[in-house]
């Protein structure tokens, strides 16, 4: 049974229905259908929501009358208020579901809003996602109708005095359309499993019986299920098992630093969809086949605001200042590098996302996501960025013949100086001096300001080699395993304290 052949939901077959290619117009209508509809809410009345509805400028207005927030502003002045119960706050109506969100570096839960209206939007994201299959040349059109094995959060959410709180994976699963039931893998026994540990161990059992097309999931922890499977079954590769594995979606994470060892576990190339599934919205996803960049969604249900990300608008701790300069899409330019704020149909307003990105194409809207608002290095003026670590740890794993599925990076003083300490996960044969070497010419040859000040104030760069299972260990120490989590790229403040205390051998 090919997807293609599904009678799809009425209100995902409209949407499908693409309006023109004009980013501005589709981003002030999804602007103005989002204040409409919380223009009653207790942030609609304080922010005067009527009055920019009015306005013949209203993205300008917007901004004009409605301040920026980051989880923790946002929180302690409207979202609180949603946990107690409390209806129409930022959307109408009450707030049932949380994703619970710790994103890469904070210790406590963030609870973000989910409501039916941003999951609807979410879900025609997908179905057009998928529909762009279409467009890729010589796929296997019969793997499309296999499983779809989405490795993601637990669906036996935490139930609280009235609303439920887990991961999005697990919430999106719960939640998931009867047509897509049958194509689901795990299933809704193992989905609602929640020790990380029992639930590969059951999907690895269940393998053999079922016949997979797509896997959905981070890398680094679908890098792992396909070797447990491998190993326990005495394969070659995981197409043994699953000759019609054909795709894999994945986001979170630059998927170059885990492309070789990932490969070694298949028999034959698949294709890789990139996509921009945020706890907060479906933000963007990759439209072309051969693309390296994700087309932004601009017609559903997320109004985008783009922040240059220098040292105007941002601190040197990566903290946006109290009122920053904000684009919106027709003002943005190619190649500069901006900090994404979101308004969504789940009552988040100007928010604060954390993530960077850079334009590839304006008139396509295609984007590349460049690292983390506080996950850079400038400690002395390097402007060290999350894509330039990956690109460089890309281009070494492929010219020593290695595999590089995690790696992280430290700022530390060095002497009067300072000097960057690079933790790579590598369980290959590797000269770690040499690994060192390579890692700081090719960023060198990428970054002219790190070479600048590799000549002056950056004084040093070192490097130790450890096993992919001690990353492992320690985000299972911090209560971090799941789908959705990831390893910071940079380590700083009491994360870094904790990792260095965890080498040690001390509890963290």
């Amino acid at each position: 049974m090919a997807i293609f052949d599904i009678k799809l939901p009425n209100y995902i077959s409209r949407a499908l229905h693409l309006p023109e290619n004009n980013p501005r117009r589709q981003q002030i209508k999804v602007l103005k259908k989002l204040l409409r509809k919380a223009r009653f809410t207790e942030f609609g009345q304080q922010y005067r929501f009527d009055e920019i509805l009015m306005s013949k400028h209203p993205g300008k207005k917007f901004q004009e009358l409605v301040p920026t927030f980051n989880y923790n502003k946002i929180y302690n002045a409207w979202w609180h208020k949603t946990l107690e119960g409390k209806p129409d706050v930022c959307w109408p109506g009450k707030i049932k579901y949380y994703a619970l969100s710790s994103g890469t570096s904070e210790a406590a839960s963030k609870y973000i809003p989910i409501t039916n209206d941003l999951l609807r939007g979410n879900k025609m994201v997908m179905i057009k996602q998928l529909i762009s299959l279409r467009n890729y040349e010589d796929i296997p059109v019969k793997s499309i109708g296999k499983g779809w094995l989405t490795l993601g959060g637990s669906t036996e959410l935490e139930k609280n005095s009235g609303y439920y709180a887990g991961d999005l994976s697990g919430i999106t699963q719960k939640k998931a359309p009867l047509w897509f039931q049958p194509f689901y893998k795990p299933g809704k026994k193992i989905a609602k499993q929640k020790d990380w540990n029992k639930k590969l161990k059951e999907i690895v059992n269940k393998a053999p019986q079922w016949d997979i097309g797509f896997i959905v999931g981070v890398p680094a922890w679908i890098q792992m299920l396909m070797e447990m499977i491998v190993e326990q079954y005495k394969l070659n590769n995981i197409h043994e098992m699953w000759p019609n594995l054909a795709f894999f979606v994945h986001g979170g994470v630059s998927f170059e630093p885990y492309k070789i060892g990932f490969e070694k576990l298949l028999g034959k190339p698949i294709t890789y969809i990139e996509t921009y599934l945020a706890s907060e919205g479906f933000i963007a996803y990759q439209a072309s086949q051969y693309s390296k960049a994700m087309k932004l969604v601009t017609t559903e249900h997320i109004f985008l605001e783009f922040v240059p990300f220098d040292e105007k608008n941002f601190d040197a701790d990566g903290e946006m200042v109290e009122d920053p300069e904000a684009l919106m899409i027709h003002e943005v330019e190619e190649g500069k590098e901006y900090a994404l704020l979101i308004s969504t149909t789940a009552g988040t307003w100007r928010y604060l996302i954390g993530d960077t990105i850079k334009f590839t194409d304006k008139e396509k809207c295609e984007i590349v996501i460049t690292g983390r608002t506080k996950h850079y290095l400038s400690l002395v003026g390097e402007h060290l960025s999350v894509e330039n670590m990956n690109r460089a740890v890309q281009l070494v794993s492929e010219e020593m013949n290695i595999s590089i599925p995690e790696f992280t990076v430290a700022g530390v003083p060095y002497h009067n100086f300072f000097a960057h300490h690079w933790y790579v996960a590598c369980n290959d044969n590797v000269n770690a001096e040499q690994l060192r070497i390579n890692i700081d010419e090719k960023l060198k040859e990428l970054n002219d300001d790190y070479a600048v000040e590799r000549k002056s104030a950056l004084k040093d760069v070192m490097l130790d080699v450890l096993s992919e299972e001690q990353f492992m260990a320690f985000m299972k120490a911090k209560g971090k395993v799941g789908g959705q989590h990831k390893f910071p790229r940079v380590l700083k403040g009491k994360m870094l304290e904790d990792w260095q205390r965890f080498l040690k051998g001390q509890l963290v």
